[in-house]
């Protein structure tokens, strides 16, 4: 057996050590920043109750003024934050990108995975991992640049005329800026990272498995459908999961994208929104004005309830994918 030199064990020890640092930080991370954000919403939460998520007013007040006194804590005169606009922005905004990116991403997969080889694959999956590199400030000036006057003149009057038979497709088009631009700028964004974790889960699944279903007559579309997508049904979810968080918390494309609307819904799919993020991002600046802090308390909250849907949703694909293997589990039993 060999002998350990003490100089080896002082190093095993600084390994162990610095593996366990790095392995805790994340959550000391996580802690921390929530910690913060929900200490920081506290007066936000007195002053609003729970008419901040049901109320679509956000007014900072005059905060030049007067200050009232408010369920105990202080504000500026006519103060009001409802955070019910931003919340419906980012779920809309997500869900389109989510709709689009989703079949996308999958079809991208399969051919990266299965269909193409050698320096074509390469070739493509290098260009697929750079755009999900590429900053999210260039997709907002592309978004401002072509898509939205392509979405005010051409495409959404074209959708425009579907109003009779989906009845949200109606109305104004308007600048080109809002629910639907962002939405696709967002699934741009999102589609590298759910294509890019799809195509290493496809190829995961044995060969013998996939040349098995075309040995018994399958078609390369039903190997993919019966065979390849349930066996990497798991990953998916965590893919499409990844996607939506990311979805949720972009910040500057949808600020430049989203027409930042305030105090209304949106009334069809053309409508300026605002997301949670982009919201935070743009006031911020003139919250800080507000000697009382109420209005980077409200802010503070906006981010409590971001964080709080991000979570939800990572825990819902957690869910849906435990649930998945319970029921293979299941049925190999049986």
């Amino acid at each position: 057996m060999r002998q350990v030199s003490s100089k080896t064990k002082v190093a095993d020890k600084i390994f162990t050590v610095a593996t366990g640092i790095c392995a805790g930080s994340p959550l000391v991370f996580l802690v921390t920043i929530a910690a913060i954000v929900v200490l920081e919403s506290i007066p936000s939460i007195r002053f609003m109750g729970w008419h901040f998520l049901t109320q679509i007013q956000w007014n900072f007040g005059n905060m030049y003024g007067a200050m009232e006194k408010v369920h105990g804590v202080m504000a500026p005169s006519g103060a009001s934050y409802g955070g019910l606009v931003f919340i419906v922005g980012t779920l809309a905004t997500s869900v389109i990108a989510i709709a689009i990116a989703v079949p996308i991403s999958i079809f991208t997969a399969v051919i990266l995975a299965y269909q193409v080889r050698g320096r074509l694959r390469l070739a493509l999956s290098i260009l697929v991992e750079l755009l999900a590199g590429i900053p999210s400030v260039i997709f907002g000036l592309w978004g401002i640049v072509v898509l939205a006057p392509w979405m005010s003149h051409r495409f959404g009057p074209f959708l425009a005329h579907l109003g009779t038979v989906i009845p949200y497709l109606k109305g104004p088009v308007g600048t080109g800026m809002g629910l639907l631009t962002s939405g696709i700028v967002l699934a741009l964004m999102i589609t590298p990272i759910i294509t890019a974790t799809t195509r290493d889960l496809l190829q995961q699944v044995p060969i013998l498995y996939r040349e098995g279903g075309l040995g018994i007559g399958m078609t390369t579309w039903e190997v993919v459908r019966l065979i390849s997508i349930p066996y990497v049904k798991d990953g998916l979810v965590g893919a499409i999961a990844l996607g939506w968080g990311r979805a949720m918390g972009e910040t500057m494309a949808v600020l430049m994208v989203s027409g930042s609307a305030m105090n209304f819904l949106p009334k069809n799919i053309y409508s300026p929104i605002s997301t949670m993020a982009a919201t935070i991002a743009d006031q911020l600046d003139s919250a800080l004005t507000d000697a009382t802090h109420m209005a980077v308390h409200a802010l503070s909250e906006l981010a409590l309830v971001l964080m709080v849907l991000t979570l939800l949703t990572n825990l819902l694909a957690r869910w849906l994918v435990t649930r998945t293997g319970q029921k293979r589990r299941a049925g190999v039993k049986a």
